[in-house]
């Protein structure tokens, strides 16, 4: 007998039968009631507080399969989450765990001929709150949650809502679901090591075998080496001289070599970059640094935050993550941050991160929650790593393992964790040692991390307002309603979460409201709005800056310009301080539904104003203007590989879009910032703005405008913009200064410019490529004038 898949439908059924219809795993159950059509769609409207019941109750799948012999085996993987399994009415499996691969003996209860297997999902509200009940102590779960007590749950915590999320916490089957023959040979792991030396690089290579003690070959870059596997075990070595190494997109290639491990009739493949990666944390006169070196080479960090592609697993594909992470690298990212309350992405996310130069920041799925540390719940999390590590250790673009999200920062939100600290410091001790211990046993060479935020290792301090140590989420421009100005108050070693709000694009407006319900104090548009408090933030923060929009269109489209505009001041001065501060990774990347939200990607992938804005500022080569006391110093950043030279002229510019030089400059930029030049303040009158342009050596251009006052207090002129539509090519031009132009469209689709500035007598074409190539895109122009002035 062969592996025998048992993917494909399934028969779902509630606990009373009272729901009944196919399910067609891997998938969700909610996507599966959906497409039976026996449910509204979760994400229309406010459909999300109707369908929370289907968490409530239990649901079970069943099927029937053959079998030719009895010796056989179940394998399961992302089983979500609280689940008993059942061949021929015989319980086989209780598990808790979505995070989880399972392999079952069936051998005392299959048959030979036709078995039936159920899978039950048990509620994950009556679990979690059976655990609760249970424990010891009070754990509570973050105000974020809106479904109680899925701290004790080794599910995705945003599974339970979010300050972005829908609240259904679905259940499903997501990753594996075979039967396989007991006896056959199998490799169930590879350890894979990596030791760098001048022109060479030793691999090494650990088979785990199972039903194998004889040969074991590797094969890789031309050479192959043999051993005997004793106990299950057989460990080679391999020297690659010469070797093309990997580099992060921007730095270099990414060659992958083709690793091929055989034992017996079994056989596994990897795909290997061969890379020397270390996280940098010495001691200086600031604090305590943070910094990625790659092959010898200081790396600056530009990223973002992820998040599951979709709410509804059943909704993720290949092809749709692949896209959204070739939005990062078309936006100059080259870091992504898979944060702790989602998931560990399949095999085929770090499989394509690879190939595209994106390195990634792992944490271990724990966020902002106090969670349990009991020996249960322990032996658990130690099983969860060991799959997780076991599975993804060996890609290039692993170059972190991060114990948690904000744990350290959650001691401090909760009444019981305040007034009882040491217990509750001690509980999140025992888990985070666990992860750490766990992690090196099955990865040695593994760089941890403690938590994020975190200025260092066994220290608990302060990294939302400490700014010298360690990595930092900086919240304070959006939590605490700050001016962008204050992104300038701090100077970050390493910035792995910070983000501003905007609305989603009107095209994933539609998805989720009707015209009548387009209007920010709609109940509709407020059930999409999960941040208490965010829609009256955008609001508060546009009324600072600028001038009150139109129509519900403008508003939408000047909380992307504001979004876009805040995130921009922080990149470009932490940029700025390079080489004190050495990464951001913005909040978010990615939406897992239609909402209001911190992403630069609306769900969906298009592509939020933001997100083009984050391509200029996230360019390899950079020139921004710092405030400094009343003047502007002109500085230049490079993170490209070699040194360049720039020159760089910088002038005024009027409301009629009038250029008045004001100075020109150049330098060599090699790995830290240089000030090219400065400018008076004194120098630039009321009605203007700092325009700069620079041009590296080998032609690549660029420029910017900085306003130095609120843009609501200069008064722009109408810019009469004009396009000529050839197809899906627009050509514009502006008779004044016009600001932030935007093109959008009326079908989902990919402009390669957006949110620009344009002054009179130049000409723009911008190209929009349709996903549907069949659609016939209508378009809409928008600038700061149109959408804020009478």
């Amino acid at each position: 007998m062969t592996q025998l898949s048992l993917a494909g439908e399934w028969a779902l059924s509630d606990y009373s039968g009272t729901y009944t219809c196919a399910m067609h795993l891997p998938t969700d159950g909610i996507t599966a009631l959906r497409e039976a059509g026996l449910i509204a769609d979760p994400y229309w409207g406010r459909n999300e507080y109707d369908l929370r019941w289907i968490c409530e109750r239990d649901w079970t799948v069943t099927r029937n399969f053959d079998a030719t012999e009895i010796d056989i085996d179940l394998v399961l993987s992302e089983v979500d989450t609280v689940v008993t399994v059942r061949v021929n009415d015989q319980v086989i499996l209780t598990a808790e765990n979505a995070f989880r691969t399972f392999r079952v003996p069936l051998s005392h209860v299959a048959r030979i001929g036709a078995n039936t297997i159920s899978i039950t999902f048990h509620s994950p509200v009556v679990a979690g709150g059976q655990k609760q009940a249970a424990h010891p102590f009070e754990l509570p779960i973050s105000a974020n949650c809106p479904i109680p007590n899925g701290n004790f749950l080794r599910k995705p915590a945003c599974d339970f809502g979010w300050d972005w999320n829908i609240a259904l916490a679905p259940f499903g089957i997501y990753g594996q679901l075979a039967i396989e023959p007991s006896p056959a040979a199998r490799i169930d792991r590879l350890a894979i090591t990596q030791a760098h030396t001048d022109g060479a690089v030793t691999l090494g290579v650990t088979a785990y075998t199972a039903n194998h003690n004889g040969e074991v070959v590797a094969t890789i870059a031309g050479q192959t080496v043999t051993g005997q596997a004793v106990n299950g075990v057989c460990a080679l070595s391999i020297l690659i001289e010469n070797p093309d190494l990997w580099w992060p997109v921007g730095q270099g290639d990414q060659p992958l070599y083709d690793l091929t491990v055989t034992a017996g009739a079994a056989k596994t493949q990897r795909r290997i970059g061969l890379r020397d990666l270390q996280l940098i944390t010495e001691t200086d006169d600031i604090g305590l640094g943070f910094k990625f070196r790659i092959n010898g080479r200081d790396v600056f960090c530009k990223g973002a935050n992820w998040i599951p592609a979709d709410a509804l697993p059943g909704q993720i594909t290949d092809e749709k993550t692949r896209d959204l992470l070739q939005s990062a690298v078309d936006a100059n990212m080259n870091m992504v941050r898979i944060w702790g309350g989602g998931r560990y992405e399949p095999t085929s996310f770090y499989e394509a991160c690879d190939e595209m130069g994106l390195l990634v920041w792992q944490d271990f799925m724990f966020a902002c929650n106090l969670y349990p540390s009991d020996n249960a719940y322990l032996a658990e999390v130690r099983a969860e790593v060991t799959d997780n590590v076991a599975r993804m250790h060996h890609h290039a673009s692993i170059a972190i393992w991060c114990g948690d999200n904000e744990l350290i920062g959650a001691l401090g939100w909760y009444d019981c964790s305040i007034n009882d600290r040491d217990r509750y410091l001690v509980n999140y001790d025992r888990l985070n040692r666990a992860i750490e211990t766990q992690l090196l046993e099955v990865d040695p060479t593994a760089i941890w991390w403690p938590s994020s935020p975190s200025p260092g290792p066994m220290n608990f301090g302060d990294a939302w307002h400490y700014d010298g140590s360690g990595d930092m989420h900086f919240w304070s421009v959006w939590h605490e309603g700050r001016d962008f100005d204050h992104y300038r108050d701090v100077g970050p070693r390493f910035c792995s979460e910070f983000g501003f709000q905007s609305y989603p694009s009107m095209n994933a407006v539609r998805k989720f409201a009707g015209e009548a319900d387009q209007n920010i104090a709609a109940p509709v548009l407020e059930s999409h709005q999960k941040n208490a408090g965010g829609n009256a933030r955008i609001a508060e923060t546009m009324f600072r800056y600028f001038r009150w929009p139109k129509h519900f269109d403008d508003f939408v489209y000047m909380s992307q310009v504001q979004q876009g505009l805040a995130i921009k001041t922080a990149v470009t001065h932490w940029r700025s301080l390079k080489p004190r501060c050495m990464g951001t990774l913005i909040w978010q990347l990615n939406d897992t539904w239609p909402v209001c939200s911190w992403a630069s990607l609306d769900h969906g992938g298009d592509w939020k104003l933001m997100h083009h804005m984050a391509r200029a500022f996230y360019a390899p080569v950079l020139v921004t203007a710092v405030p400094v006391d009343a003047d502007y110093v002109i500085r230049a950043v490079n993170d490209a590989p070699d040194a360049c030279d720039v020159s760089v002229t910088v002038s005024a510019v009027d409301m009629a879009g009038n250029l008045r030089a004001l100075g020109a400059g150049g330098a060599s930029v090699e790995t830290s910032a240089v000030d090219v030049l400065t400018i008076a303040g004194a120098d630039l009158k009321p009605d203007e703005m700092l325009h700069y342009a620079w041009e590296t050596a080998d032609g690549t251009a660029g420029s910017d405008t900085f306003a130095p006052k609120p843009y609501k207090d200069y008064d722009l002129q109408a810019p009469n913009l004009t396009h000529h539509v050839s197809g899906n090519t627009l050509t514009l031009t502006a008779q004044t200064l016009a600001l932030f132009v935007a093109v959008e469209a009326d079908v989902p689709g990919r402009f390669d410019d957006n949110a620009f500035t344009l002054l009179p007598g130049q000409t723009k074409v911008v190209q929009f490529t349709p996903t549907n190539p069949a659609d016939k895109p209508t378009f809409t122009l928008r600038d700061l004038h149109s959408a804020t002035y009478a």
